[in-house]
């Protein structure tokens, strides 16, 4: 008699990877309707965080006390916390620092995971995606049934580590495994590959006991606090700087490495071009080194119809503006991997941004795979009106603020009303809604800068807004997907655009009291602008209204 076939579970989503990506997705798929399971391949959630960052210190801020208590502003400053509809799993239960520790955010996770009850199976280590007959997913797990889903969600973040093509790149350590005990550098010659968070950080565990220690990269160190990327060098890892502009044994090396050559007597030369110097090329000496030179993503368990593209030399997928593969349909990505489109500009590469990303990836995947639309609502067609809830979004916002230049809301122009979406990705608006006659789209970004970032020259009225530098709302009139219009509101320290949410820290600016400063400099310049481009839409359709196309 033929056997039974094996057993097939079914769902709508299989999401891949526990970790934050993974548990922000479970959270909103447990609500959305959708059938889903999150397969874990280690023993628990959190995976990554029990052993990275090496030295346990995140570079994720937690700032717990603030001069706003809105738990939705408060998200701007706490870069830990998932969201949740009431906002009631915040970090700052689990650490009161502003640096805190990994250990924390895996217990944070971890009680994540149990108070939202989800739909978890751990040691479910994923062999094989492959496509099924139908066009489903046949996600083959060890030792498990054999899972079909309509779409799967990669949310396994940077599961192994980059490799650069560097002949004798074998000889260095990795920085997975590379010593954090300071006494393991004493008195040694030591080169750290790369110029990132990871090489400083062990970098600085080894600098009150080697004798000499490099950094090494093609490019200049890129300090976070001037380009405003968080994910570039953090403050708190840059004393090793100060000591080579200072003059000491240590130094930032712009260059390439040729090769790495190890000697009889253990000792590693290093061939290096440098970059800035007239084609200089120097053999260095030294005891180790240490490869800090990132993670990648792993595509080896795909099979080869639905492997997914890649960039960046195999370190992040290819994606759609809806964080979809752009060479397999149904394939999608969570957490961290969602930073293709945005890679060391905007926040998708950490919690603070992945989550948005994460929740609108989850309104996307009801409507592609229910048929429910996406969450949106009417606002009246009428400027006084809109110029009063587009400051109110901007003063309370924690999406666009984070996500700057990335997620936007959408407000398309309809006969007598606008149909208002939230959050969605610019890239996505570009490419899926360019057919609408009008709308417009609120961001926050930053202004251009040259010279001293800490010297900028202001021009705090509402003509020069366009000048801002500080992180600002800019609405942007579209039609038929170009833009016919700008608008700048007013940069402010505080986020603050509207007398309803004033901190009371400033009583009086430019000589008057701040609800006339918010209505001139903020309301009645933006109230205008959304008159006349109104009245644009008005004599393009000819209808008294601009209906999309």
């Amino acid at each position: 008699m033929p056997s039974d076939p094996d057993p097939v579970v079914e769902r709508d989503v299989l999401v891949v990877g526990a970790g934050p990506g993974g548990l922000q997705l479970a959270y909103f798929l447990e609500r959305s309707g959708l059938s889903y399971l999150v397969l874990e391949a280690s023993d628990a959630v959190a995976s990554f965080f029990r052993t990275l960052p090496r030295t346990r210190t995140l570079i994720s801020f937690n700032k717990v006390h603030s001069i706003y208590d809105d738990p939705e502003v408060l998200l701007r400053w706490d870069w830990n916390s998932l969201l949740t509809d009431d906002y009631g799993q915040p970090f700052r239960e689990f650490s009161r620092d502003l640096y805190p520790d990994a250990d924390d955010l895996v217990r944070y996770l971890e009680a994540f995971a149990e108070r939202g009850g989800f739909a978890i199976e751990t040691g479910a280590r994923v062999e094989r995606v492959a496509r099924a007959d139908d066009g489903r997913f046949d996600v083959h797990v060890a030792g498990r049934p054999l899972h079909r889903a309509r779409a799967v969600v990669v949310a396994t973040g940077f599961s192994r580590p980059y490799v650069p093509d560097i002949p004798g790149i074998e000889h260095a350590e990795g920085y997975e495994d590379a010593p954090i005990d300071p006494a393991a550098y004493e008195g040694q010659r030591v080169l750290f590959v790369g110029k990132g968070n990871s090489a400083l950080e062990l970098a600085d565990v080894a600098l009150e006991t080697a004798a000499l220690i490099h950094v090494a990269s093609p490019t200049p160190v890129q300090l976070a606090w001037k380009t405003r990327h968080p994910g570039h060098l953090r403050a708190q890892h840059t004393r090793l700087l100060d000591l080579y502009q200072l003059k000491t044994l240590t130094g930032a090396l712009d260059c390439e490495l040729r090769g790495i050559e190890r000697e009889d007597d253990g000792r590693l030369v290093v061939t290096v071009a440098y970059v800035h110097a007239d084609g200089e090329v120097e053999e260095l000496v030294y005891d180790r080194v240490v490869r800090c030179t990132g993670f990648a993503l792993d595509t080896s368990f795909y099979d080869e119809a639905c492997r997914p593209r890649t960039i960046l030399d195999g370190r992040l997928p290819a994606i759609t503006g809806m964080w979809e593969s752009t060479n397999v349909p149904g394939l999608y990505f969570a957490g961290t991997l969602m930073q293709g489109l945005d890679f060391k500009r905007s926040s998708s590469a950490f919690i603070d941004g992945f989550r948005y990303n994460v929740r609108t990836l989850s309104h996307h995947l009801r409507e592609r795979l229910e048929g429910v639309p996406m969450p949106s609502r009417r606002l009246p067609r009428d400027p006084a009106a809109l110029a009063e809830h587009l400051l109110a979004r901007a003063c309370r916002t924690s999406a666009l603020w984070t996500q700057f230049g990335y997620l936007c809301d959408h407000l398309a122009v309809r006969d007598g009303h606008l149909e208002l979406r939230e959050e969605l990705p610019l890239k996505w608006v570009e490419d899926e809604l360019a057919h609408e006659r009008d709308a417009f789209t609120l961001t926050f970004e930053w202004g251009r800068w040259d010279g001293d970032v800490f010297a900028i020259q202001r021009h705090p009225s509402a003509e020069g807004a366009s000048t801002n530098v500080f992180l600002h709302p800019i609405l942007r009139h579209r039609r038929r997907g170009e833009v016919v219009a700008v608008h700048h509101v007013l940069e402010d320290l505080f986020g603050t655009y509207s007398a309803r949410t004033e901190t009371g820290i400033v009583r009086r600016r430019s000589g008057r009291d701040m609800e006339r400063y918010h209505r001139e400099e903020h309301r009645e310049p933006l109230e205008a602008f959304l008159a006349a481009r109104l009245g644009d839409c008005d004599s393009v359709s000819g209808e008294g209204g601009a209906a999309s196309a």
